[in-house]
């Protein structure tokens, strides 16, 4: 029994230093997020949005949507929505919006759990390796669409004599006193906190436990050929299987290798390839429940296509990049 006792103890001595550090930088970044947000700072960077509709051929008034998207994905797509019922927009002309949309709709999460969350589980190296990887997919998509607007998009697909029939006031004012914005900030902080701070004690500590007991190099060696040949270490398996469920989850399992057995470039790139899966699972979790609802099926189906074939595209990229020996 003692053993086991000095064991558990000698776990715990390890884990909980980590983990109350890695806790207490995910409460001071997810509050001063959440503040940011509540302040409206997020509004400066979607004010670049017109800069990008106009050399995609599409009105001025979709930059609302997009400056809406970077507030509320829901509202950001409701908008554009609004744009295509109205006629403002042919499907040609929203796919291409809905595409130039991707970089604004990752910079609300880059508030809001990229920064916050993900880069104190990961550190400062692989973590801001890891948010300026996706940062650089979410921006080469937006590029692509501006590119495809250039090139697809005319006054044909545009019809702006319907401007009169669309609110396009954009987000409403917000009137709520600076008092009242930080308390709403310390409330949805605390909110996130409950929610991801027990899941990451509870991995946290069973990752570090199997680390300690077990060679996970040896355990996972059947999986060497396959990793081997894209230059990713056999532990990369179980990670991309954690990260595919949940994708904190997927951080704090790998953070115990890093330095050892992953490096900056190893570890993205794993987390990456987790990604691709972990798209696949919320498409069917949330993507098609969200976009059908707000698309119908039909166009619904032609946004997850498009968003799908980019994302796979722009994150294979990435993923042979990072693997390139060479660097």
């Amino acid at each position: 029994m003692q053993p086991v006792v000095a064991e558990l103890l000698g776990l715990f001595a390890e884990v909980l230093p980590r983990l109350a550090r890695i806790s207490a930088f995910i409460a001071a970044g997810v509050f001063v997020a959440n503040v940011a947000v509540a302040f409206g700072l997020i509004r400066y960077v979607a004010g670049l949005s017109g800069y990008l509709t106009r050399p995609a051929n599409l009105p001025d008034e979709v930059g609302t949507a997009i400056l809406t998207t970077a507030a509320s994905t829901t509202a950001g797509y409701a908008t554009l929505a609004e744009y295509r019922e109205s006629g403002l927009l042919d499907d040609r002309a929203t796919l291409v919006a809905v595409v130039i949309n991707t970089f604004f709709g990752f910079v609300q999460h880059v508030f809001t759990y990229y920064v916050p969350v993900l880069i104190p589980i990961l550190g400062a190296t692989t973590g801001v390796l890891y948010v300026s990887a996706r940062a650089g997919i979410a921006l080469a998509i937006t590029v692509t669409g501006v590119l495809l607007g250039g090139l697809l998009v005319s006054e044909r697909n545009v019809d702006r004599s319907a401007l009169a029939d669309v609110d396009a006031a954009g987000p409403d004012e917000d009137d709520r006193t600076h008092t009242e914005r930080v308390r709403e900030a310390a409330a949805k902080s605390w909110s996130t906190l409950r929610r991801i701070v027990p899941r990451l004690a509870v991995v946290y500590t069973l990752v570090v436990a199997f680390v300690t007991a077990y060679d996970v190099e040896s355990l996972t060696a059947v999986a060497g050929p396959l990793t081997e040949a894209i230059g990713l270490p056999s532990a990369a398996v179980p990670v991309i299987a954690v990260y595919t469920l949940d994708t904190t989850a997927g951080a704090v399992a790998i953070q115990p290798l890093l330095g050892t057995t992953f490096t900056p470039r190893t570890a993205v790139a794993t987390l990456l390839i987790g990604g691709i899966l972990s798209f696949a699972v919320s498409t069917f979790r949330r993507s098609i429940p969200f976009q059908y609802g707000i698309w119908g099926a039909s166009f619904g189906t032609k946004v997850i296509a498009v968003n799908t074939a980019l994302k796979l595209l722009f994150i294979s990229l990435s993923v042979a990049l990072l693997l390139v020996p060479t660097w």
